[in-house]
């Protein structure tokens, strides 16, 4: 079956008693046993709910992998991740990372003595380079959060699995309608489905899919015994998010390529990273892995100036946190997302004060290249008029 009728038959077919093709939410934190060691396969929501198990059955199903957990956010999620590594273990990961992932590195699990080293993931002897005896697994974000840099998965995992190392693969900028990295040998996938996958900005939450038995149970343990799982409520939401996702993410992909064409040749703009462009660095990797491309994308002004007019000038775009909902949001991510990796780090990596991060919804492109036009003209008229000044 196809990933598009696999999506919109999420729980259409898993409620036997009454047949509703919308799954029902069951609120129930108990369920009560048929007699003395008998069970319904539910005892407990923590352990197990009903409707949270569809959503996670779907999502094992989607990412290719044997089990799926939900989460009540993306940052819990890896957080139950992290908690299979100990003191003294050490994770290679990607470079241009999202800042709250280097939040809980940095301020939490190296707290419990879990080190981390960061590398450009898609050069394969720099990742080498920093691999120690006590190195257990490799996290990859791919596009990356914010500059979209891409990394041969097939390639870093072939290597990871010969080195006897975890890659874990941080889905969420493409989801599995674009790419399924456990496909290209990865053994964890991560999602914060609070982006594309529930698609609303109305929903946190966060799945992680694994591959494998003995990988599968430990992770179920972990979710269990950490128990930060998502609520049924916000299970049924997730997954009714998910069954448009391919006409979203169709609609997402040609509406942030349209307006990363326009910027890329706009005066204020002096670079635009998106994978789709042909001169972007990884464009050919992101074609031979991926089906498609994300709907967000980075672009860096030519003057740091411009940022605060432009995010004051905006009117249908959203100056916002988050991304993957079916608004347009801007982001600076000097100040928002990323303002809790280091300043020094941030610019060595390009995260730097001309920097603007753009999730591009599904409205008409006519109106969203619209409003970034005005917002930009009138940046550049109070800038103009700033320097007359001076």
């Amino acid at each position: 079956m196809k990933i598009e009728s696999v999506l919109a038959q999420i729980g259409s077919i898993s409620e036997p008693v009454t047949g509703a093709v919308s799954f029902p939410v069951y609120q129930a934190t108990a369920f009560r046993h048929p007699k003395l060691g008998e069970s319904t396969g539910f005892d407990y929501a923590r352990t197990k709910s009903p409707t949270r198990a569809v959503l996670e059955e779907a999502a094992a199903r989607l990412e290719s992998g044997d089990a799926g957990f939900a989460c009540s956010s993306g940052m819990a999620a890896l957080q139950t991740i992290f908690a299979l590594f100990e003191q003294g273990d050490h994770l290679i990961v990607s470079l241009d990372l999202y800042g709250g992932t280097y939040r809980l590195l940095e301020r939490v699990m190296s707290r419990f003595g879990v080190t981390v080293s960061y590398a450009d993931t898609n050069d394969l002897d720099a990742v080498a380079s920093l691999k120690r005896p006590n190195t257990k697994a490799i996290l990859i974000e791919t596009p990356t959060n914010p500059l979209m840099m891409i990394t041969d998965l097939e390639r870093i995992c072939a290597w990871a699995k010969a080195q006897g190392l975890l890659t874990i693969v941080d889905n969420t900028l493409l989801t599995p309608f674009f790419q399924r990295p456990i496909e290209l040998g990865a053994d964890i996938v991560v999602h914060s489905a609070t982006k594309y996958l529930g698609g609303h900005n109305d929903v946190l939450a966060g799945l992680i899919v694994t591959k494998g038995k003995e990988l599968s149970e430990r992770m179920a343990f972990l979710h269990n015994s950490i128990g930060a799982v998502l609520g049924p409520q916000d299970s049924w939401l997730l997954m009714r998010g998910m069954k448009t996702l391919a006409l979203r993410m169709e609609r997402h992909q040609y509406n942030a390529t349209r307006l990363a064409e326009y910027l890329r040749d706009h005066p204020a703009v002096e670079t635009v990273y998106y994978p789709a462009l042909p001169d972007h660095p990884g464009h050919d990797i992101q074609r031979r892995q991926s089906s498609g491309n994300t709907g967000i994308f980075s672009f860096r002004l030519k003057d740091a100036r411009y940022v605060e007019p432009i995010l004051r000038h905006i009117r249908l775009i959203a100056f916002a946190e988050s991304l993957g909902g079916v608004e347009s949001l801007m982001t600076y991510p000097a100040v928002q997302t990323h303002a809790d990796i280091p300043e020094d780090i941030r610019r060595r990596v390009g995260v730097d004060d001309r920097l603007l991060r753009l999730s591009v919804g599904i409205e008409h492109i006519d109106d969203l290249i619209g409003d970034l036009e005005q917002a930009l003209d009138a940046a550049r008229r109070e800038v103009g008029e700033e320097s007359s000044i001076l």
